[in-house]
Protein backbone atom coordinates (compact mmCIF):
# COMPACT_ATOMS: atom_id res chain seq x y z
CA UNK A 1 0.00 0.00 0.00
CA UNK A 2 1.21 3.52 -0.76
CA UNK A 3 -0.41 5.65 2.15
CA UNK A 4 -2.06 8.93 1.30
CA UNK A 5 -3.08 11.43 4.07
CA UNK A 6 -5.29 14.31 4.03
CA UNK A 7 -5.17 17.42 6.07
CA UNK A 8 -6.75 20.80 6.41
CA UNK A 9 -10.22 20.35 6.19
CA UNK A 10 -12.46 21.47 8.98
CA UNK A 11 -15.42 23.99 9.24
CA UNK A 12 -15.70 26.99 6.96
CA UNK A 13 -18.09 29.83 6.62
CA UNK A 14 -19.67 30.54 3.23
CA UNK A 15 -17.58 32.79 1.29
CA UNK A 16 -14.40 31.81 3.00
CA UNK A 17 -11.01 29.32 2.62
CA UNK A 18 -9.90 26.35 3.22
CA UNK A 19 -6.42 24.63 1.98
CA UNK A 20 -6.27 20.99 1.65
CA UNK A 21 -3.09 18.96 2.04
CA UNK A 22 -2.33 15.67 0.77
CA UNK A 23 1.07 14.26 1.91
CA UNK A 24 2.64 10.47 0.61
CA UNK A 25 5.33 8.82 -0.11
CA UNK A 26 8.34 10.32 -2.85
CA UNK A 27 8.63 7.23 -5.24
CA UNK A 28 4.53 8.53 -6.47
CA UNK A 29 5.21 12.05 -7.50
CA UNK A 30 7.74 11.44 -10.29
CA UNK A 31 5.12 9.77 -12.23
CA UNK A 32 1.45 9.98 -10.60
CA UNK A 33 -1.13 12.38 -11.80
CA UNK A 34 -2.37 13.82 -8.22
CA UNK A 35 -6.46 14.83 -7.58
CA UNK A 36 -8.90 15.08 -5.47
CA UNK A 37 -12.79 13.48 -5.44
CA UNK A 38 -15.79 14.58 -2.69
CA UNK A 39 -18.53 12.66 -2.06
CA UNK A 40 -21.56 14.52 -0.04
CA UNK A 41 -23.84 12.03 1.70
CA UNK A 42 -26.64 10.72 -0.24
CA UNK A 43 -24.41 11.64 -3.40
CA UNK A 44 -22.17 9.68 -5.88
CA UNK A 45 -18.48 10.28 -5.62
CA UNK A 46 -17.36 12.90 -7.94
CA UNK A 47 -14.45 14.76 -9.41
CA UNK A 48 -13.08 17.82 -8.34
CA UNK A 49 -9.75 18.62 -9.73
CA UNK A 50 -6.73 16.65 -10.97
CA UNK A 51 -2.88 17.83 -11.76
CA UNK A 52 -0.43 15.77 -13.80
CA UNK A 53 3.19 15.53 -13.42
CA UNK A 54 3.78 18.43 -16.31
CA UNK A 55 1.23 20.37 -14.50
CA UNK A 56 -1.78 19.57 -16.75
CA UNK A 57 -4.79 21.24 -14.51
CA UNK A 58 -8.48 19.72 -14.55
CA UNK A 59 -11.40 21.48 -12.56
CA UNK A 60 -15.15 20.04 -12.25
CA UNK A 61 -17.44 22.81 -13.75
CA UNK A 62 -18.90 23.98 -10.24
CA UNK A 63 -15.35 24.42 -8.73
CA UNK A 64 -14.14 25.99 -11.78
CA UNK A 65 -12.69 29.75 -11.04
CA UNK A 66 -12.85 29.33 -6.94
CA UNK A 67 -11.05 25.81 -6.51
CA UNK A 68 -6.67 25.67 -7.02
CA UNK A 69 -5.19 22.18 -7.21
CA UNK A 70 -1.00 22.74 -6.96
CA UNK A 71 1.75 20.48 -6.50
CA UNK A 72 4.88 20.22 -5.12
CA UNK A 73 7.09 17.57 -5.68
CA UNK A 74 10.01 18.30 -3.37
CA UNK A 75 7.48 18.28 -0.60
CA UNK A 76 5.71 15.27 -1.53
CA UNK A 77 2.22 17.19 -1.50
CA UNK A 78 -0.64 17.88 -3.31
CA UNK A 79 -2.90 21.07 -2.26
CA UNK A 80 -6.47 22.38 -2.80
CA UNK A 81 -6.79 25.94 -2.27
CA UNK A 82 -10.09 26.62 -1.92
CA UNK A 83 -11.93 29.75 -2.09
CA UNK A 84 -15.59 31.12 -2.35
CA UNK A 85 -17.10 28.42 -0.32
CA UNK A 86 -20.77 27.39 -0.44
CA UNK A 87 -22.94 25.10 1.53
CA UNK A 88 -22.68 22.71 -1.53
CA UNK A 89 -19.03 22.26 -1.00
CA UNK A 90 -19.95 20.47 2.12
CA UNK A 91 -19.23 16.20 1.47
CA UNK A 92 -15.98 14.50 2.83
CA UNK A 93 -12.82 14.95 0.26
CA UNK A 94 -10.39 12.37 -1.26
CA UNK A 95 -6.67 12.50 -2.04
CA UNK A 96 -6.04 10.03 -5.04
CA UNK A 97 -2.72 9.51 -7.03
CA UNK A 98 -3.28 8.08 -10.54
CA UNK A 99 0.22 6.61 -12.26
CA UNK A 100 1.00 7.66 -16.02
CA UNK A 101 3.52 5.73 -17.05
CA UNK A 102 3.95 2.55 -16.92
CA UNK A 103 1.81 -0.21 -15.27
CA UNK A 104 -1.76 1.15 -13.98
CA UNK A 105 -2.29 1.55 -10.43
CA UNK A 106 -4.02 4.19 -8.33
CA UNK A 107 -4.23 4.86 -4.59
CA UNK A 108 -7.01 6.69 -2.59
CA UNK A 109 -6.47 8.81 1.01
CA UNK A 110 -8.82 7.75 4.24
CA UNK A 111 -10.66 11.32 3.08
CA UNK A 112 -11.44 14.94 5.37
CA UNK A 113 -14.28 16.37 6.04
CA UNK A 114 -15.15 19.86 5.03
CA UNK A 115 -17.98 21.88 6.08
CA UNK A 116 -19.73 25.04 4.73
CA UNK A 117 -21.98 26.18 6.97
CA UNK A 118 -23.14 29.70 9.25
Amino acid sequence: QVPLVESGGGLAQPGGSLNLTCIGPTRIFNFFTMGWYRQAPGKERELVATETTDVVRHYADGVKGRFTIYRDNAKNTVHLQMNSLKPEDTAIYYCVADRETGYEMTYWGQGIQVTVSS
